[in-house]
């Protein structure tokens, strides 16, 4: 295989995103074969980041979309301004006097307006949505169209066309095609299951939770100021985190939060006490925080301060050790 992954690993690294093997390549490929990328995978894992990190690392401009419920494509593509169109015949109606006023039929009225018809249907009373922002930039963009999954069939059906051959219909102007193919960026969050159609016009690529040893690099890349051993218990506490049944697992996104907050409290220990008090930064929902307390707060057959191994469930924090507690 060609070095450019490594090449494309290590652009994505001077932006401080993390990049797997298979990431890379992805980003390779979509680049290589003009195909948009489809990153699917749980909140707050870095897909959003990925589009990010390569726009800066690539120079170009990022154009985002987000999707939402009852996004439509006048929302995402562009809107005429029927007022400003209004106005602007308005303003012209003694000019068009002045046109159609010799003329002897109607007829020949009508044919001298339609020779000014690109005075009234142009650019002009178009205001472009990021589909035809990124479709007319002048230069190159990434465009990220982001939680796809959170939008209605419908809206993904009219992005088959633009993934499909990068250009949009526009009944007051015709068609208009990209003037720069631009690089696009999914990301879904698996909320619905997305069509076949769209994912076959797309590279896939699922973004999990890392492990601990490259969320571990993660953390020490973006909060510096972390002390190392404090950095790894608090990545393996947050992985431990990740194994109970719980609603929504902490986050990348929320472990650098939560790293940052033991900087701010100069914290030197993962105690019960840090713990316990922080627990909102990893955690959103009453019940998972009650539920980790919980497990947590477990103690030894013996009485004694540390959790005992054989003392927890299968979905508890198996043989977390509190520091200096």
């Amino acid at each position: 295989m060609s070095d450019a992954p490594e090449q494309i690993k290590a652009k994505l690294a001077e932006q401080q995103y993390i990049a797997s093997d298979e990431i890379a390549t992805v980003v390779y490929l979509a680049e290589e074969l003009g195909k948009p990328v489809l990153s699917e995978g749980p909140a707050g894992v870095g897909k959003t980041e990925l589009s990010k990190a390569w726009a800066a690392a690539t120079g170009r401009p990022l154009i985002r979309l987000q999707c939402y419920e009852g996004l439509d494509e006048s929302k995402a593509l562009y809107e005429w301004e029927y007022a400003k169109q209004m106005l602007y015949t308005q303003l012209l109606r003694d000019k068009l006097q002045d046109i159609i006023g010799d003329a002897q039929t109607l007829g020949e009225a009508a044919d001298r307006i339609a020779a000014e018809e690109d005075v009234f249907f142009s650019e002009r009373f178009l205001l472009p949505r990021p589909l035809l922002r990124a479709l007319t930039s002048d230069e190159p963009v990434v465009l990220l169209i982001d939680e796809i999954d959170r939008a209605d069939v419908e809206f993904e059906a009219f992005l088959l066309e633009v993934l499909s051959d990068f250009q949009v219909s526009i009944p007051e102007l015709g068609t208009i095609a990209a003037k720069h193919q631009p690089v696009v960026f999914l990301t879904s969050n698996n909320t619905r299951d997305l069509s076949e159609a769209l994912k076959r016009r797309c590279l896939y690529l699922f973004i999990d939770y890392p492990s601990v040893e490259t969320e571990l690099e993660i953390v020490r890349l973006k909060v510096p100021n972390l002390a190392p051993e404090l950095a790894r218990q608090a990545v393996e506490l947050v992985n431990r985190l990740r194994s109970l049944d719980l609603k929504k697992s902490p986050s990348v996104s929320e472990t650098l939060d939560w790293a940052r907050a033991l900087v701010k409290l100069n914290a030197s220990q993962l105690d019960q006490e840090t713990i316990e008090n922080t627990m909102t930064v990893l955690l959103k929902h009453e019940a998972d925080i009650i539920r980790a307390k919980r497990a947590l707060s477990r103690r030894g057959p013996n009485g004694g301060t540390r959790p005992s191994r054989d003392d927890f469930d299968p979905d508890d924090l198996r043989g977390f050790r509190f520091i200096g507690n």
